[in-house]
């Protein structure tokens, strides 16, 4: 299995990119091949997907998007090709912040996703997305987000409420965080 591959992305076509590492270009399967810059050395993270008559690789940007895919890859009905194009086209959060909150015509705006599979999504991993969340939205408050968690407040609640948290302190922020999750 590899978690990522480290190297220069030599070629870009409709679906996948060429990486090519210690000489050995890797064919990877990515959302937005385009995305790529051509002819610099990038880190992707990867998956490889395994079956009896299939053996390709998938690549990501961040690992949240990989573990992301990971997730819906799970769900009943939701393979690598229909979960692909929903990383490609939403961002990490959004499709969180929509299974979270049960939003089925997000969910159905992805290719091939209609209203059964949009509701096995929300079925199979509602609640259970608290650890996939983008790091730029978290830095620094990661301490903070456990504790509120701990007290039972949902993710997508206490990422709203971080841009007003001022405090510096882990105890004074926890004090900020109640109050506004309070209102």
């Amino acid at each position: 299995m590899y978690n990522y591959i480290k190297g220069i992305v030599t070629r870009t076509e409709n679906g996948y990119i060429v990486l090519e590492n210690n000489k050995i270009g890797y064919q990877i399967y990515v959302g937005n091949p385009f995305s790529f810059p051509l002819n610099e050395e990038i880190t992707v993270y990867t998956y490889n997907h395994i079956r009896e008559d299939e053996n390709t690789l998938y690549g990501f940007k961040t690992i949240e998007e990989k573990d992301l895919f990971l997730r819906l890859t799970s769900v009943k009905g939701l393979g690598p090709k229909m979960a692909m194009p929903m990383i490609a086209a939403g961002s990490v959060s959004g499709i969180i912040d929509a299974i979270e909150r049960e939003n089925i015509l997000y969910l159905k705006k992805f290719p091939k996703i209609g209203d059964k599979v949009a509701r096995q999504i929300i079925l199979d991993l509602k609640g259970k997305l608290t650890s996939t969340v983008t790091t730029s939205d978290t830095t620094g408050y990661e301490e903070l987000i456990s504790v509120l968690e701990s007290l039972g407040y949902k993710l997508p609640d206490i990422k709203k409420i971080l841009p007003q948290i001022e405090a510096k302190e882990i105890e004074d922020q926890i004090k900020e965080a109640l109050k506004l999750l309070l209102k």
